[in-house]
């Protein structure tokens, strides 16, 4: 297991548990965003053969978000632009699954929770 602030030993259980599923379309069991900056994340799963690889909504500030995988190493170490790391936001709760996000974060340009 990757070793993160962001990350709870009960948020890679459930990551995992995504991953494992037959199903697809999981509730975010994570944001992740920088406080300085535009970007967010939500995450809905970890790679079972890779924890490092995280799967979710990557929402970069540029207006174009999208599905993909990320590094938790690489969100760990990176810093916004006053040099705030990123957070994960203490407070976010999944009202819906991902799918819905996504369609919603398309058609504005960026992730609305």
């Amino acid at each position: 297991m990757v070793k993160s602030h962001l990350l709870t030993v009960a948020d890679h259980v459930q990551l995992l548990v995504n991953a494992l599923a037959a199903s697809n379309d999981h509730h975010p069991v994570v944001k992740l965003f920088t406080p300085d900056g535009a970007a967010t994340w939500l995450i809905s799963e970890v790679d079972p053969d890779d924890p490092d690889r995280l799967f979710g909504l990557c929402d970069l500030g540029l207006g174009f978000p999208e599905l993909g995988y990320v590094s938790l190493a690489e969100i760990t170490v990176l810093r916004g632009p006053l040099g705030l790391p990123v957070e994960r936001d203490l407070h976010f709760i999944a009202d819906k699954p991902l799918s819905m996000y996504v369609e919603e974060a398309q058609a504005k340009g960026r992730i609305l929770v």
